[in-house]
């Protein structure tokens, strides 16, 4: 765990925002779940430390922000609701953001694209224009207090 922790830490260094996946409670008493609990924690304390804002998203957040709803695949039968919805996600990254992602870590990739994209899009440089039923997924986020500054604040100062 220490050694991921350090990952995160050299690659957040220069971060004016982190946005980072929250919970997700439906995964409870699942294989590493206890583990990966104590990371998240150990990150989020560590960003804090540091003082880099971060902000937490649901894993609903993230899949209203790439499907428009919180459960893309509630048709489908319940064993197969996950990866369908995994699936729905990597197509918005791959073909909405162009954003290839491939391999055996091609979810968590596409995870973490959309999650790159709500960070934009919460900072005032949305990579696409989104219907409000996916950008609902920003008001929910918990954003951090203060907000790094947004491209508004940013051109504001340039006019100056």
């Amino acid at each position: 765990l220490e050694g991921l922790r350090a990952e995160v830490a050299d690659r957040t260094k220069k971060a004016d925002l982190v946005v980072i996946e929250g919970p997700s409670h439906g995964s409870a008493m699942q294989a590493g779940h206890h583990e990966m609990a104590g990371l998240w924690w150990a990150i989020t304390h560590d960003l804090w430390r540091r003082r880099i804002p971060y902000a937490v998203a649901s894993p609903h957040n993230l899949k209203i922000y790439a499907c428009g709803v919180a459960n893309p695949a509630k048709d489908y039968p319940s064993h197969r609701r996950s990866r369908v919805a995994k699936g729905m996600v990597l197509a918005f990254v791959t073909e909405r953001l162009g954003i290839p992602c491939e391999g055996p870590g091609k979810h968590d990739a596409a995870d973490a694209a959309v999650l790159a994209a709500i960070g934009l899009h919460g900072l005032g440089y949305p990579l696409l224009d989104l219907p409000s039923q996916h950008t609902r997924a920003l008001h929910t986020v918990r954003w951090p207090v203060p907000m790094p500054p947004c491209a508004e604040d940013v051109e504001e100062v340039a006019a100056s």
